[in-house]
């Protein structure tokens, strides 16, 4: 008789403080899918969200099918306020008690060429459809005496990126509040955590125009964000990420923004000409 992953480790710290149901936005590709097999094996039911119901669909397949969990596809465009309403309530009849909040995109190249229709769209899904996310669920965890909320902070976060000003702006937003939040729903049972990572080799680099070809795995940085959750309120997943930010921490602000300026010349150098903004937008980190 074959026993699934899931049925053997539904005794994991994890899934004690959380399960039995977990939420993953962004599920369809990058950090989004890697948690979402993470939190599978782990024994988590799993709610998946992400714009692309094909995809999606067969990553629940999977699932299912490895793991012996169950799946729900929720396929939504978080740019509207009105599909994160339809996610709360599409999922009422779930226990859910863990949000991995890995939807988002990026853009890249000088603000004054980019549409400012895509600097907006990314404010919405990076930021106000992330704060309508966690204020739902939060709610409902504390309700529940508790959960856990993963929010995707970057390296960028901490200084502005030229060339990147819109994407790091909206990263820092993320770090910012999962801090104030952290502390405020701690007392209700409730752990926040905002998870750091450098570059990270999936189609982010890709969509965002940028050409990333060394960086860490989003295997690398889904387990390692789930391993801090409950124990940290900030985690730089993996050994990159953490050298990264050593490097750049003892700078005066203003010379880790030069820094980061240099590296992103240098990561959209190659930005095809025939990549348009539409095509950098699909949502992984």
């Amino acid at each position: 008789m074959t026993i699934s992953i899931a049925a053997t480790t539904r005794g994991s710290r994890l899934f004690r403080r959380y399960g039995p149901w977990a939420i993953v936005a962004g599920a369809s590709d990058g950090i989004g899918r890697a948690a979402a097999a993470a939190l599978a094996a782990e024994g988590f039911h799993l709610a998946l969200v992400a714009r692309r119901a094909p995809i999606l669909a067969q990553v629940a397949r999977t699932l299912q099918a490895a793991d012996g969990i169950e799946a729900r596809v929720l396929a939504a465009d978080l740019a509207s306020p009105s599909e994160v309403e339809r996610i709360d309530l599409k999922t009422r009849d779930l226990d859910v008690g863990l949000l991995f909040a890995a939807a988002g995109f990026g853009t890249s190249g000088p603000f004054v060429d980019n549409a400012v229709a895509d600097e907006l769209e990314m404010v919405d899904v990076n930021c106000r459809a992330l704060v309508q996310s966690a204020h739902a669920f939060a709610k409902r965890f504390a309700a529940r005496g508790r959960g856990g909320i993963v929010l995707m902070s970057s390296l960028v976060a901490f200084q502005g990126v030229p060339r990147a000003a819109t994407y790091a702006a909206t990263k820092a937003f993320v770090q910012t509040f999962a801090e104030g939040l952290a502390r405020e729903v701690k007392p209700l049972g409730v752990d926040v955590l905002a998870s750091a990572p450098g570059p990270v080799k999936s189609g982010f680099g890709a969509r965002a125009g940028m050409a990333i070809n060394s960086g860490q795995t989003p295997e690398e940085v889904a387990l390692g964000t789930l391993a801090a959750l409950g124990r940290k309120t900030t985690v730089r997943p993996g050994l990159l990420a953490k050298a990264l930010e050593a490097s750049l921490a003892p700078l005066p602000r203003t010379f880790r923004v030069r820094a980061m300026e240099r590296v992103m010349a240098g990561l959209t150098r190659e930005r095809a000409a025939s990549v348009g903004a539409h095509d950098r937008k699909e949502a992984v980190r």
